[in-house]
């Protein structure tokens, strides 16, 4: 097996000058082939490759993003027709509950009902006195005190006729304490519910953005 003379090989690379490139031995001539080649590739990762590689990892990352809005769209769009079903559900439920919800001139009658409801179980009334409107953000609230006597079993009676009229009133802070009489005496806070008219919206619209540019 013929062995490498590696002083012949170091010899073709004595006394090249670049005035005689075509004549140079077959070994030079390879060696800076290669280093060009070399050269090139650096150049050409650095200058043009690098960055399309950048970009092509943005446009996988965007790609995925892409995906991943169009299966959450596609999950959206199935559910479609059961979310407008839900939509009309709650709408139907908040409209029942804004009829329950007597306007600013319906509060008179509605005071009244109360009242009647404790006459109508043979209460007597030693208190009956609206207190100051608490306007909410879209409903105001009105609280009562009211002072009932009578037996036990009609006071119980009068809760329940207040829990089923056609408007929202709810008893709180209720206390019941017995008289000389045998009868009871029951103390509580009766609070009804109106919904907000034009005006009163268009006031608290404007108090919110007050507020908020503070």
């Amino acid at each position: 097996m013929a062995s490498i003379n590696f002083r012949e090989l170091g010899d073709q690379f004595k006394g090249l000058t670049l005035d005689n490139v075509g004549h140079w031995p077959i070994l030079p001539r390879i060696t800076v082939w290669l280093f060009m080649i070399a050269v090139c590739a650096v150049l050409g990762w650095l200058l043009l490759w690098s960055k399309q590689s950048e970009e092509l990892d943005r446009l996988r990352a965007e790609e995925d993003a892409l995906k991943g809005q169009y299966r959450q769209k596609l999950q959206q769009a199935i559910n479609l027709e059961d979310l407008r079903k839900q939509k009309e559900q709650v709408s139907q439920y908040v409209l029942t509950l804004e009829k329950q919800l007597p306007s600013k001139a319906e509060m008179d009658a509605l005071l009244s009902d109360i009242n009647q409801a404790g006459i109508g179980r043979g209460l007597q009334f030693e208190l009956f006195r609206p207190g100051n409107v608490n306007v909410r953000d879209y409903y105001a609230e009105l609280p009562i005190a009211v002072r009932l006597s009578g037996r036990y079993h009609d006071l119980g009676a009068f809760a329940s006729d207040i829990a089923n009229l056609p408007r929202i009133v709810t008893l709180n802070n209720i206390t019941i304490q017995a008289q000389r009489d045998g009868a009871l005496s029951m103390d509580a806070t009766a609070k009804t519910y109106r919904y907000l008219d034009d005006e009163e919206l268009a006031q608290q619209r404007k108090a919110r953005q007050a507020q908020a540019k503070k």
